[in-house]
């Protein structure tokens, strides 16, 4: 396949690239020169709270409305 390199530097990748590799609007590329051949790859962003997901327990006995109550107003006892 061919793109055409527009006066701004802008280039089109052809629809079916876009499809196969899952890239649409908004989509952030790292783009970079290797050996005369330009290489782009999408970027991606770790998620923040992967490594905390399910890592939380609920204190024995407590319910999660109960507990975040709890956390927010502080114990009342």
């Amino acid at each position: 396949m061919s793109t055409i390199v527009q006066d701004d530097g802008k280039i089109s990748i052809p629809q079916g690239v876009r499809e196969a590799l899952g890239i649409g609007p908004g989509t952030v590329l790292e783009v970079q020169s290797q050996a005369g051949t330009l290489v782009a790859w999408k970027k991606v962003e770790p998620d923040a709270f992967e490594k905390w997901r399910g890592r939380g327990q609920l204190p024995v006995g407590a319910n999660t409305d109960d507990y975040l109550s709890l956390i927010r107003d502080g114990d009342s006892r």
